[in-house]
């Protein structure tokens, strides 16, 4: 009964074990519509993709995972496009390799909407973290959506950036649509889907496997017409995600930081090889030819909640040079607690005092 849907042949062709999203893409090539694609015989499917491919094709049981992908289409909020949905977004169909269905929650008309993919370090500095939300904000407010990919540290304070203007948010994820992962995002993960969307490419039920999360980058970059790098280590997979943009055509933006801090130096990096320096989000806006909106207050962090310590300081100090008055903010520490943690750090050598009483990480 399933196969009467119109979606369950696409499904079926997408859900067989084996069968690459390259080689989907060619059976549609050669026969037009998954329908077209299951009535043909061995000999027809063979002479396109193999004839290992065509037997998995003929001979998998993909009954109970389409019925499961329908049921969830089924609920409210949720939603599945597939290559020949008039919706599918066209930035998706200029990458090498898009996928044939996505699976999709919430508002499926933001996957079209102009945006900047904003991401970069999962352990970012709180000022990293600040920046990413900060640019975020004022790029929504300017009309731009934000793509990222629900990850901690940058990519989820730039999800929070994005709700909190009119271009809103869309999250790509490297795990099924019915996970959340990492779990400490779930509550934003929620009000993702409630006034954003997330998409992914994987099935139901898939979880957080580690070869997935670099594959979706593709789709991160796909999504945007440019990407901005927040903070990233040389080793980053946000350069994964700014080298992907370069393929496609898209703008690639970087954020420099202290010539000290690891996080940066694959900012650094790009900005040598070409990306765009930006200081601000207009800078963005005007690359890109959007109105910069009339300037807006944009808070930065609140205060570093915990136990008051040595670690608490250290991660509020950042890599780049600091006043007093700032840690204070960024702590919630008194004045006279804070003073007597930074000397302890400064005997220790592991903050210098700068002129004009800044203090630095060391």
């Amino acid at each position: 009964m399933e196969e009467r849907h119109p979606l369950a042949s696409w499904l079926r062709l997408s859900l067989t074990p084996g069968l690459g999203a390259a080689a989907q893409r060619q059976l549609l090539a050669a026969f037009g519509l998954p329908d077209a694609i299951f009535d043909a015989n061995h000999s027809a499917l063979a002479a396109v993709v193999g004839s290992p491919a065509a037997r998995l094709l003929l001979d998998h049981d993909a009954g109970e995972a389409v019925a499961r992908a329908l049921q969830w289409a089924d609920e409210p909020g949720n939603t599945l496009l597939t290559l020949g949905d008039p919706a599918y977004p066209a930035s998706l169909l200029e990458i090498p390799d898009p996928p044939v269905c996505l699976y999709v929650k919430g508002d499926v008309a933001l996957l079209s909407r102009e945006a900047v993919a904003v991401v970069g370090a999962r352990s970012a500095t709180p000022q990293g973290e600040a920046n990413a939300e900060a640019f975020s904000a004022s790029l929504s407010r300017g009309g731009l959506g934000i793509v990222s990919g629900l990850a901690l540290g940058i990519d989820a304070a730039a999800h929070r950036g994005g709700l909190s203007g009119p271009g809103r948010t869309v999250a790509v994820i490297g795990t099924g649509a019915d996970r959340i992962y990492p779990a400490r995002n779930g509550d934003l993960a929620r009000r993702i889907a409630a006034e954003g969307a997330i998409v992914s490419e994987f099935p139901l039920g898939i979880g957080p496997l580690a070869h997935n999360f670099p594959r979706r980058n593709r789709l991160i970059a796909g999504l945007a017409r440019g990407v901005l790098v927040v903070e990233a280590a040389l080793k980053s997979g946000s350069l994964i995600t700014a080298r992907l943009a370069i393929d496609c055509g898209r703008e690639v933006f970087a954020i420099p930081g202290s010539i000290h801090s690891p996080v940066t130096k694959g900012c650094h990096r790009l900005i040598r090889d070409g990306a765009k320096l930006v200081e601000c989000a207009e800078d963005i806006l005007e690359e890109l030819r959007f109105p910069v909106p009339e300037a807006a207050p944009i808070h930065g962090m609140g205060p570093i909640r915990g136990d008051a310590g040595d670690d608490r300081v250290l991660s509020a100090l950042g890599h780049d040079p600091v006043d007093v008055d700032t840690l204070v903010h960024r702590t919630s520490l008194t004045p006279e607690a804070l003073s007597a943690i930074l000397l302890s750090l400064e005997l220790e050598g592991r903050v210098a005092r700068l002129p004009g009483g800044r203090l630095q990480r060391l």
